[in-house]
């Protein structure tokens, strides 16, 4: 009778823990589906163009970095899947390898970015200079500054000025553009009461001496009120940088134990 009962508990005993395979392999499909949301989004305004993008914006296109973040997090995130679900060892390793290497480029990035600030901030500039340069090649591009000079309350990356590089606002006297020495309207500071958008509210803003740019305008760079904006929501910013890294450690220290039993597993000698 005891040696059948050991018979028993050896047929039914696994190494593998259920709980843990079955919530990396839901914790995966989660994160897999919102991949493919992010390459449809993609797709979709990449399509929605109807334009051919110019080649200088190709790096800087909000359709192309969403495509490509999509595609990334689809492969890391089908091995992690289907490892799990198939407790598949060599697609675990290669979920766990990629997500700790994903995880050790942005650990690499944000110390380089907060011990080199002032190459950080230049690399940025260069970034915003493009999407100023291309402000009206590209729909998404547009929708994006007009997004952050909103959100921020600034205009242009140093100053308000910044706009000059772009061929329709530039205030040469060559340039015939309606939209000669002006800005975006979202560098415009609301007018409480106002119903209707003013989108003509930055026209010839560039011409007009600081003191009076400031009654209509917000003067300041993007640079300076980002750093202000982070300063003033250290909480917040700690928050989301926490909260994008406990999934990808979960997800490494989940893999690590389910590799481990699996090879547990397959060395019993039951």
């Amino acid at each position: 009778m005891d040696r059948e009962s050991n018979l028993n508990r050896a047929e039914t005993f696994s190494f593998v823990n259920p709980w843990i395979r079955y919530f990396l392999f839901f914790f995966s499909f989660l994160f897999w589906v919102f991949s493919l949301l992010i390459v449809g989004i993609g797709v979709y305004a990449k399509v929605q163009k109807a334009t051919d993008t110019v080649r200088d914006t190709f790096l800087i296109d909000p359709a192309v970095i969403l495509i490509v973040v999509g595609v990334v997090m689809f492969f890391i995130t089908f091995c992690g899947c289907i490892g799990a679900l198939r407790e598949n060892i060599r697609l675990l390793k290669t979920f766990s390898f990629t997500l700790t290497l994903v995880f050790l480029i942005q650990l690499v990035i944000a110390v380089l970015g907060f011990f080199h600030s002032g190459q950080t901030r230049d690399a940025l500039g260069k970034f915003v200079k493009k999407a100023i340069v291309h402000y009206r090649d590209d729909l998404d591009l547009q929708n994006l500054m007009d997004y952050i000079q909103k959100e921020f309350k600034c205009c242009g990356w140093n100053n308000y000025t910044d706009w000059s590089w772009n061929l329709y606002f530039n205030c040469s006297e060559e340039n015939p553009s309606s939209e000669r020495c002006a800005v975006p309207y979202s560098c415009c500071s609301p007018v409480p009461g106002e119903m209707v958008i003013n989108t003509m509210c930055g026209f010839g803003i560039q011409t007009q001496k600081s003191q009076e740019v400031d009654k209509s305008i917000y003067s300041m760079g993007c640079a300076d009120s980002a750093v202000m904006w982070m300063e003033s929501h250290l909480l917040l910013v700690g928050a989301l940088t926490l909260g994008m890294a406990l999934p990808q450690i979960a997800g490494i220290v989940l893999s690590q134990i389910l590799i481990t039993q699996i090879q547990n597993e397959i060395a019993s000698p039951f």
